[in-house]
């Protein structure tokens, strides 16, 4: 049952009641298999399920059960499935919605990974794609076909920092018979989706989430309907496939996500606290916490009181041989490291046009605005935010100015 709060970090941490064995984290089921009692039993398992019984770890386990139930709580949705990546969860949740011969409706500004499935892969497979612009009404009319299935959109695109108008997808969608998907990583407990009129929200794991960078992991939530569709033992895509997460992974993931309200508003206020001190000095800085973001009046009608807008800031160096050339002091500097990713309690910086973009044509990227001069930080959370902003500020000032 969903938690009645509007908070997701409340909902996210509900569920306090004392495990029957006294433990404050509940064990790790370790079994790839689970037993019966008898053979009927077995085959009522395969027919129709029983509730409360695990039947195959593949199929699901009691460890990932429970991140999920807390995943499914904190994004306000009937019910999740953890599994093994965030582009898995990308994969399937589109493998179950979508066959050969529908039509899929894209943000242009994706990630460069999610370019790749819809524009390369799954075209294989009959299923294609239209990227445009998703908040030009016009271009979302345009691009409407009779054999449209899916709209697709990330909260804040992946790098640009586009913020999506969800509550208008929503409509549009809806009034369409589409299926409504919204990759949240970069905004979890900034932004509840399904609360805006999602039906399906995804994360990858691996970023703010667990938060940590030793573990992946991806989720999909959404009705009761799709997730029990998704573990159908004859037509379930994450049945079938086996993108499956590994019990002990499920339960790091689960104590990490006791602390994701804390962590999320230290790297959001350390990030509003670098990007601010960066514009100041006189740089081109994308975030979505500056009132000079073209979006930051819609992340705020969109966002959950007092989470902030996230660790993630560009910053747009001219050159890929300044942005090179940036990074590099700020490693020497020791500020963070030279890593993709983000959500990681230290600084990340990476140029997505040669990394994490580079899956996207440079014609495409142009369109975007995605120059290799590009910049993308991920503010972590252990270092003093006015200290980290001073110290990124002086040596973007030595090396780009």
């Amino acid at each position: 049952m969903i938690a009645k709060s509007n908070d997701p970090g409340t909902r996210l941490n509900t569920d306090r009641m004392q495990h029957p064995s006294g433990h404050v984290n509940a064990p790790i089921s370790d079994s790839a298999m689970f037993a019966f009692s008898t053979g009927a039993e077995m085959t009522e398992m395969f027919e129709v399920g029983i509730a409360g019984r695990f039947l195959y770890s593949r199929h699901a386990n009691p460890s990932c059960a429970a991140l999920a139930a807390k995943l499914a709580a904190m994004e306000a949705t009937e019910a999740a499935i953890v599994i093994a990546s965030g582009m898995s969860a990308i994969a399937c949740a589109i493998l179950q919605v979508c066959s050969a011969g529908d039509h899929i409706i894209a943000s242009r500004t994706v990630y460069g990974g999610t370019y790749a499935l819809l524009e390369n892969f799954l075209p294989r497979f009959g299923i294609t794609t239209s990227f445009i612009d998703i908040n030009d009404q016009t271009a979302l009319n345009d691009a409407m076909q009779p054999n449209t299935k899916m709209l697709f959109a990330e909260t804040m695109s992946n790098p640009l920092l586009a913020v999506c108008d969800i509550p208008n997808l929503s409509a549009f969608a809806h009034s369409n018979g589409l299926t409504l998907m919204i990759d949240n990583t970069f905004a979890p407990l900034i932004c509840s989706p399904a609360m805006h009129g999602a039906d399906i929200v995804i994360h990858s794991l691996t970023k703010y989430i667990n938060g940590m960078g030793d573990h992946l992991g991806g989720v999909i939530c959404g009705t009761e309907n799709l997730i029990q569709s998704l573990m159908d033992v004859n037509s379930g895509a994450t049945m079938l496939l086996g993108p499956s997460m590994d019990a002990g992974v499920a339960a790091d993931i689960r104590k990490n996500l006791q602390s994701l309200p804390v962590r999320v508003r230290q790297h959001s206020a350390n990030a509003l606290k670098v990007g601010s001190r960066l514009q100041a000095s006189g740089f081109r800085v994308v975030y979505p916490g500056l009132e000079s973001h073209p979006d930051h009046l819609r992340l705020q009608t969109l966002s959950n009181e007092g989470y902030g807008a996230g660790a993630v800031l560009t910053l747009d160096c001219g050159t890929r041989e300044r942005a090179d050339s940036l990074m590099q002091h700020l490693k020497d500097a020791g500020l963070g490291f030279l890593a993709v990713s983000l959500g990681y309690v230290h600084t990340l910086f990476s140029m997505p046009a040669c990394s994490t973009s580079s899956e996207i044509p440079a014609a495409e990227r142009e369109r975007m605005g995605l120059s290799e001069g590009f910049v993308r930080f991920s503010i972590g959370i252990d270092a003093d935010g006015d200290w980290l902003a001073s110290e990124i500020a002086a040596i973007a000032t030595k090396v780009l100015l």
